[in-house]
């Protein structure tokens, strides 16, 4: 079986922990094949490096060299890179990068630099990890979410960089709307049509919809793939009871004008059978939703371990006629 899953940050990260724990690494013989499509729209250049945020937290949560408190970063990482910088008063000063994360970083940007494409360094760099899960880049091109404020400092509006608004601002500044730069020049990386368009099951994992899978979405041709292809597309909701099960993903819906509740997000994303994406939506037990055109279960949707969060990747696959 093919299992594709549109994904970005830690919460993505975790989800496709469970999506492995139920169906095995890919790698192995005869195993089910499970493809991340991961949002690029946080990468970002910093002090000189190309960094990757989403693409690195997957790789190394599923390589098992993710912090589990912070849920990000190397374990057992330092930081006297971060403190040198600060010492020259090197800016930008809030973006924190650890010492064993910077050689993550310096061999991507050296390949991307020799001329190698996203994709071809991403799988470069998991050689290492070992995944057990095919991590894609949803382009090799420029597609990175900026962020339209009203600074602060002068009352004027201007747009910033997804990473300053989220590191260094929280989120917390008057905030109009988000633009995906360079995405409508964007292409698919190579692999990630054929990923959608021939998986026998896609999944949207409980990431953010605006920042994360909204980011996917909008490289041109994936929605196309998704709405066209064989397979049933499977929601989960990343919201329980209100609430975003992790970040900020409440003050990006506001943005937009889309309330944090299981229904108003599925009924953002739509239905497949109209003009939107979903077959089926899975909220959290204590939830409900009517999502019209959409088939929507209640279950248990907290990511406590792995094998927790293979019993929701279990039921997403039941939602799209699935057995395993």
């Amino acid at each position: 079986m093919r299992v594709t899953v549109l994904v970005g940050g830690v919460g993505g990260a975790r989800f496709l922990q469970g999506v492995r724990s139920l169906l095995g690494e890919s790698d192995a013989a005869g195993a089910h094949e499970i493809t991340a499509v991961v949002n690029v729209g946080d990468d970002v250049w910093m002090h000189g490096l190309r960094i990757c945020p989403d693409l690195d937290t997957c790789m190394y949560t599923l390589g098992g060299g993710i912090d589990p408190e912070r849920g990000w970063g190397h374990v057992g990482e330092t930081w006297n890179a971060k403190e040198e910088l600060a010492a020259y008063g090197a800016k930008p000063d809030w973006f924190g990068l650890g010492d064993r994360d910077i050689a993550t970083h310096l061999i991507r940007t050296q390949m991307l630099r020799t001329g190698y494409p996203l994709s071809a360094v991403t799988e470069a760099l998991c050689n290492r990890w070992q995944p057990g899960v095919r991590l894609l880049p949803v382009t090799d091109d420029r597609s990175e979410t900026h962020v339209v404020i009203t600074d602060p400092a002068d009352d004027e509006q201007r747009a910033i960089h997804f990473q300053e608004w989220w590191v260094r601002h929280r989120a917390q500044v008057p905030t109009h709307s988000f633009v995906h730069v360079g995405a409508d020049k964007a292409t698919p990386a190579p692999g990630v049509i054929d990923a959608i368009e021939n998986a026998d099951v896609v999944l949207l994992a409980p990431s953010n919809p605006v920042v994360s899978v909204g980011a996917v979405l909008a490289v041109p041709g994936i929605r196309g793939a998704l709405r066209t292809g064989k397979a049933k597309v499977v929601g989960l909701s990343p919201v329980i009871d209100g609430k975003p099960l992790r970040g900020m993903a409440d003050e990006c819906l506001e943005v937009i004008g889309v309330e944090t509740t299981a229904e108003a997000i599925g009924r953002y994303y739509g239905a497949r059978s109209e003009t939107g994406i979903l077959d089926g939506w899975l909220v959290h037990e204590t939830d409900t939703a009517q999502v019209p055109g959409v088939q929507v279960e209640a279950v248990p949707l907290l990511m406590t371990d792995p094998e927790t969060t293979a019993e929701m990747a279990r039921a997403a696959l039941r939602l799209a006629g699935v057995t395993v």
